[in-house]
């Protein structure tokens, strides 16, 4: 029974946590469009983000986003625990080093720092937006929100662009752990496939940590 729910949960994990690194592509994606000239992006930026909250398939798959990160997040937390109390007694003489990356020995840690980043994320954009929490914002020439204002004018803050940039080190490390544990979780075992995935686990992970990190820089800087 112990067994049947571990594997339960560590599948929830896999596949939330997949999804949420599809998610990750698209949102890279978007971020992107910040590094064009100030008009260009601005207008469509803001004629993007009005189209992700007015469609009601987009609204379904933010459904899902939430729901996936808030799995993602007790999931690991319960897993972590379990792991925590199934640690035998510490040995004088201790090989996990040598068994297993710092990644994967400190994959909780590294996820409540993550966690803590996209609270404060979601506290700057998403409660603003959606939530009209704090100030009003404001509608460009077009007629949508301003969220291109919104966003640009965060990424001038020094303090918040270090912090954003920083921070992807972690979510490298994350994804990079996360999406070869992930795919194994779900049967890739086969050596040819465990070395492919590795290499596409490790690619990308450098991308979003890169991509996501340079943005704010770039915009900040421009």
């Amino acid at each position: 029974m112990a067994v049947n729910t571990l594997f339960f949960r560590k599948t929830i994990m896999a596949s939330t946590g997949l999804f949420l690194c599809l998610f990750l592509i698209v949102h890279l994606s978007a971020n992107c469009i910040l590094v064009l000239p100030e008009e260009t992006a601005r207008q469509i930026y803001n004629s993007y983000s009005t189209t992700l909250r007015e469609s009601p398939l987009i609204k379904i798959v933010a459904y899902l986003l939430y729901a996936s990160i808030i799995f993602h997040t007790i999931y690991a937390l319960l897993i972590t625990i379990r792991n925590q109390k199934a640690k035998p007694q510490k040995y004088i003489v201790n090989n996990t080093k040598a068994n297993s990356t710092w990644t994967s020995q400190n994959m909780g840690l590294i996820g409540v720092v993550i966690l803590l980043f996209i609270v404060i994320h979601l506290a700057n954009f998403w409660a603003r937006i959606k939530l009209g929490i704090g100030e009003d914002v404001a509608l460009d020439s077009s007629g949508h929100l301003d969220v291109y204002e919104v966003t640009y004018s965060l990424f001038q803050n020094i303090y918040y662009v270090l912090l954003y940039s920083v921070l992807m080190i972690p979510l490298g490390l994350h994804l990079n752990h996360g999406l070869k544990s992930g795919f194994k979780t779900l049967g890739f075992y086969h050596k040819k496939w465990t070395r492919i995935i590795a290499r596409i686990s490790l690619v990308y992970s450098a991308l979003m940590a890169i991509g996501f990190g340079i943005i704010p820089l770039v915009v900040y800087f421009k």
